[in-house]
């Protein structure tokens, strides 16, 4: 990479966007990877890094970032170790971090779902080894402990020491809970001095407690004494902690070099965890700037699609849509000061450098971009007091240094070209130098004020002019990027709206040639006709949506009217096919309770049962056609009298067929009905008058021809469904009354299953009727619960 490749990556401002990288990292040599990262020219070596970014993005929306804490650089350590060194234990706790790491992240690993990606390889490389891992966690608690589990040696010296420690602080305490030594004492305390515990004594009775002393005090009036009797134990206290100390080194060197056994395995788990880092830092990148990965170009030329500056607010940041390469080779940007022509020119050169080091740009999906050797670029003031240069000598300093370096696999980037001298020499100067880099094959991109650079963009094959969009009214530019469209510098509308006085304004504009004159004007004219056309587009596409909205929601309303006729068809034809089912199962179990009346007919039972099983097999068969609607009868018409209804008519109640006698005629058109030895109140459509009935006055309670009435109409079967408790009562009651006239054996009452208030109420009478002999509920065809078959006497 050449030094002027090297300044341009930093003009761009790349170095700041590996420090956001950085941020995103975890270990700090992931972070200096990150600072160090440089753009690559392979474009094979591109897709990979992306191919990574990728596959950790995706990773991290799943199941979060793995942890990389606890990776540190244990290379020195292990090295020494490998040399026959021992490791203190900071060092082997950051060799036990590592090895932590690489198992959280192995485990990490296990959750992956679905297809294989270019990490699978990093992963799966990684030597997890837990043995090791709890070996030095369980042997070394902290910096400054060994655990006394580390070996059985180093319990035992440690229970001794305990024992020693408690044996010399009898001694003592005895000696400063004495009553005779309480004058030689200066305090009754226990301490130690050079490891060893000693008691503070007055100076001028030392006679009076035999032992070393150890050290004395700054006014040389208190001495720290060692008793005699304290010496045997502390002296074995000293050996012991020799000891001591002795083991813990022997376990640091076994730990020390297990380690270095496993050397090999624990700095390539090191470096793919640091790698492994990096990328997710890229992934976490790419979340933060809401970025998405280019298309990676061989040949060809650069297309951002919405595209942000990476270090800007990414919410107030105004998005550029720019292409350079395909169509033309050369982008030439104009516009007013401040309107965003540097922040244009950087976008485009640092969103190719952040792919090429295998960053997703900050831009929608669509965008592209190109492998480049070399992204050169002369933006900024390169005004330098050191060489003595002007502007316009340090811009033309670098740009001879870019034209030297260029070739057909770079991207120039050039700020203000040809600014900083006399403005025809330096347009005439700035063309000249665009035409020289076009001829050697490099992409083109410059921002100027000439206008002389804005008609060469104009009618120049391959040179596209682009502005950067400012609103005149708010004196505030729009950050806008507009292909195709020369841009004006407007500084008389600038000079006009901050208060410049319209005679110095008309003076300036009396000094242009007519030329620029009438280059400004059509400008001017393109401006307006370009913001027409725009607003007539946006309305054009509002439309458009418009209609492709209504299309969309009357495909989806027709999708759901199919969906749902297809739905109710199906739902259909599943109904009918179970009731077809149904229907035969019921057929199949009544021709076999056919067979079984034969047969039954055969051995002579009663011919009354066999009569009513005959009548509950048609009872069913009824009810089969009904559910499949094979019923084909018209419904019976509403029952309208011949003649209204009169006290002393004999009626008939629906369902029954019972005869009752009308006592009175109500004011609000309901009757007052005797039947048998009951009176109930029924509205006049609930009952029958039959034909040709003449009339008659009330009968008496209980008269002849009413129980012929009864008899002749009574039936094998009783519908009382839909009646109320005591008006069922009453009915069943006359009933059965009717039925042991007609001297029928067996009868059925039909009073459904519900909610069962029904069919106590009937039994609960049944139990009272002396005539009835016995009942019980209806069997499996039957009725089953919704019907109770009475065997009279």
């Amino acid at each position: 990479m050449s030094e002027l490749f090297e300044k341009s990556i930093r003009t761009l401002e790349l170095p700041a966007v590996l420090e956001k990288l950085a941020a995103k990292a975890v270990s700090q040599a992931a972070k200096d990877r990150c600072l160090k990262l440089t753009p690559s020219t392979d474009v094979e070596e591109v897709l990979r890094l992306l191919d990574e970014t990728d596959a950790a993005k995706e990773r991290l929306g799943l199941h979060g970032s793995p942890s990389f804490s606890g990776v540190k650089d244990v290379s020195a350590a292990l090295t020494r170790a490998d040399h026959g060194g021992m490791l203190n234990t900071r060092e082997l706790l950051d060799i036990a971090g590592v090895l932590t790491a690489s198992r959280r992240v192995s485990d990490y690993d296990a959750q992956r779902q679905g297809e294989e990606t270019v990490l699978d390889r990093l992963f799966a490389s990684l030597h997890t080894n837990k043995y090791l891992e709890e070996q030095i966690r369980s042997a070394i608690l902290d910096e400054e402990t060994i655990a006394d589990t580390a070996s059985s040696e180093l319990a035992d010296i440690r229970r001794k020491m305990r024992l020693a420690a408690s044996k010399g602080r009898q001694i003592l305490q005895r000696i400063i809970s004495s009553p005779s030594y309480a004058k030689v004492l200066q305090e009754a305390l226990i301490t130690q001095r050079d490891g060893r515990f000693v008691v503070p004594v007055k100076a001028e009775c030392k006679g009076s407690m035999p032992g070393l002393v150890h050290d004395i005090s700054s006014s040389g009036a208190t001495l720290f004494v060692e008793p005699m009797g304290v010496v045997q134990a502390n002296n074995e206290l000293k050996e012991l902690e020799a000891r001591e100390q002795k083991e813990i080194d022997r376990i640091l060197r076994q730990l020390s070099a297990a380690c270095a056994a496993q050397m090999e395995n624990i700095l390539w788990d090191y470096d793919i965890l640091v790698h492994l880092d990096v990328i997710f830092a890229r992934a976490q990148l790419s979340y933060q700037l809401n970025a998405s990965r280019p298309e990676v170009r061989r040949r060809g030329g650069v297309a951002l699609r919405r595209a942000r500056h990476p270090l800007l607010d990414q919410a107030k940041a105004v998005p550029i849509t720019v292409e350079l390469g395909e169509q033309f080779d050369t982008l030439v940007i104009t516009g007013p000061n401040t309107g965003g022509k540097t922040v244009t020119l950087k976008t485009i050169g640092l969103l190719c450098l952040m792919a090429q080091c295998g960053l997703h740009i900050p831009a929608d999906s669509g965008s592209a971009v190109r492998v480049f050797h070399r992204v050169l670029a002369d933006v900024g003031d390169e005004q330098s007091i050191e060489q003595s240069l002007s502007t316009f000598s340090a811009h033309m300093s670098n740009i001879v240094q870019i034209l030297r370096e260029v070739d057909d696999q770079s991207l120039l980037l050039f700020d203000e070209l040809g600014a900083g001298t006399d403005p025809i020499e330096g347009a005439a100067l700035a063309i000249a130098i665009i035409e020289s880099a076009r001829s050697q094959g490099a992409l083109i991109a410059a921002t100027t004020h000439y206008a002389e650079l804005k008609t060469f963009a104009m009618t120049t094959a391959g040179v596209e002019n682009a502005s950067c969009e400012f609103d005149v009214q708010t004196l505030r530019p729009t950050y806008r990027l507009l292909i195709g469209i020369p841009g004006k510098s407007n500084a008389f509308a600038i000079s006009r709206r901050l208060g410049l006085d319209e005679s110095v304004i008309q003076a300036a504009q009396q000094q242009m040639d007519s030329d620029s004159v009438r280059f400004e004007d059509v400008l001017t004219q393109l401006e307006e006709k370009r913001q027409r056309l725009e607003k007539a587009q946006a309305e054009a596409d509002r439309l458009w949506r418009q209609r492709e909205e209504d299309a969309r929601k009357a495909r989806t309303f027709r999708e759901q009217m199919e969906k749902a006729k297809e739905n109710a068809r199906t739902k259909g034809e599943a109904e009918a096919k179970r009731i077809v089912r149904q229907a035969q199962a019921q057929a199949d179990e009544i021709f076999a309770q056919l067979d079984q009346l034969r047969r039954q007919q055969q051995k002579q039972i009663n011919f009354q049962e066999l009569n009513d099983a005959k009548a509950a097999v048609r009872h069913s068969l009824n009810q089969a056609q009904e559910a499949l609607h094979l019923r084909s009868e018209p419904q019976e018409p509403a029952y309208a009298p011949s003649r209204p209804i009169e006290v002393g008519d004999l009626v008939e109640l629906p369902g029954v067929k019972m005869a009752a006698s009308v006592l009175a005629v109500n004011n609000d058109g309901t009757l007052l009905l005797q039947a048998g030895k009951m009176k109930m109140t029924v509205k006049a459509q609930q009952v029958r008058l039959p034909e040709g009935q003449p009339k008659k006055k009330p009968a008496a309670p209980v008269g002849g021809s009413p129980k012929l009435n009864l008899q002749s109409r009574a039936s094998s079967e009783l519908d009382i469904r839909g009646y109320e408790t005591l008006e069922a009562e009453s009915v069943v009651e006359n009933y059965i009354d009717s039925a042991v006239m007609a001297k029928l054996g067996t009868v059925t009452i039909i009073h459904g299953k519900g909610t069962g208030a029904l069919r106590k109420a009937v039994h609960e009478m049944l139990k009272r009727n002396k005539a009835v002999k016995s009942f019980r509920l209806g069997r499996y065809g039957e009725g089953e619960a919704g019907v109770t078959v009475v065997e009279l006497k």
